[in-house]
C-alpha cells in the first residue's frame, strides 16, 4: 500500500543519532509528524526540537519501554502510521562473546521489533493499513565477519520482517527492510579492521540512506538496498552457497 508521508504519524527508534536522526529529519522534511525515541534522552530531544517533533526517550527494546513509547506516541500522534524500528547494536566477537552481549543483541535487534509488532499489528488490521520499517542492515541478508551476535540477531530480524509481510501483507500491513552496508555513523567507527576493509570504502552518508529510504517507503517494496551490490551478493549466496562461503573465508583470512 502506498505510503503518504505528508501528515503521517511516525515513530523512529534510535532517532537521536546516525541513520535514525537522518530518517527523522528526512521524514519530517516530507511533512511527517515524528516521535523521536532514543536511549540518549538529550540526543532525542535535540533532534525532535530541530524538526518540531516530540521526544520520547527510553529503551525501545524492553517490554515496558516499548509499551511506554507506543502509548505516548499514540497520545501525540493519534495513531501510528509508520513505525521505524531502527535502534540497533553491533557487538563484536564470536562464541566467546559474553552471555550479556548475546542477550543484549537479541533484545535490541530482534525482540524490540517483536514487541512493537505485538502492539501495532492488531490496530493496523482494524484500520486496514499500517507500515513497519525494520532497519536490519546487509548483515541480516549476508553476514558480518567478526560480529557473530550482530549477524545472528540481524538474520533473525530479517526473518521476522519477512514473516510479518507474508502473514499480514494482504490485510494492509506493509513491511519493509532497510539493509545498508557501511554508513558513516558512530557505529561504523567501532567495527575495527573489518570496517576498515569491508565497510568504509563504499560507505554512504546517513542522509543519503535516509533519502533513499523515504523514496522507497512510497513504493512499498520489501527490500530497501542503498548499496546496489547487496542484491547481487544475496543472489549469489542463494545460488551457490559454497562458493559464496569460500569467498567469505578469503575475506576472513585478510582480517586475520
Amino acid at each position: 500500500m502506498e505510503m503518504q508521508l505528508d501528515g503521517a504519524g511516525v515513530v523512529v527508534t534510535g532517532g537521536g543519532n546516525g541513520i535514525g536522526a537522518a530518517l527523522v529529519r528526512e521524514l519530517a522534511g516530507r511533512g511527517a509528524r515524528v516521535v523521536v525515541n532514543d536511549l540518549d534522552g538529550d540526543a532525542a530531544r535535540r533532534v525532535a526540537e530541530e524538526v518540531g517533533g516530540t521526544a520520547v526517550p527510553g529503551d525501545a527494546a524492553s517490554e515496558q519501554g516499548v509499551e511506554g513509547l507506543i502509548g505516548r506516541a499514540r497520545e501525540v500522534l493519534g495513531e501510528i502510521d509508520l513505525y521505524c524500528a531502527n535502534a540497533g547494536i553491533a557487538p563484536l566477537g564470536g562464541p566467546e562473546a559474553s552471555e550479556a552481549e548475546w542477550e543484549r543483541a537479541w533484545q535490541v535487534n530482534v525482540m524490540s521489533h517483536v514487541r512493537a509488532a505485538r502492539l501495532l499489528v492488531q490496530p493496523w488490521l482494524e484500520r486496514g493499513r499500517g507500515h513497519f520499517l525494520s532497519t536490519v542492515s546487509a548483515a541480516g541478508m549476508l553476514m558480518s565477519l567478526g560480529a557473530a551476535p550482530y549477524s545472528v540477531s540481524k538474520h533473525a530480524a530479517f526473518s521476522f520482517a519477512e514473516w510479518l509481510s507474508a502473514t499480514y501483507g494482504h490485510r494492509g500491513v506493509t513491511v519493509q527492510c532497510l539493509c545498508p552496508q557501511g554508513v558513516r555513523t558512530d557505529m561504523i567507527e567501532n567495527t575495527g579492521r573489518m570496517g576498515e576493509l569491508l565497510l568504509k570504502p563504499n560507505a554512504l552518508e546517513a542522509e543519503e540512506v535516509a533519502r533513499i529510504t523515504a523514496d522507497a517507503l512510497v513504493d512499498g517494496g520489501f527490500l530497501i538496498l542503498p548499496h546496489g551490490d547487496v542484491a547481487k551478493y544475496y543472489a549469489h549466496r542463494g545460488a551457490d552457497t559454497d562458493h559464496w562461503l569460500a569467498g567469505m573465508r578469503e575475506l576472513q583470512k585478510k582480517l586475520d
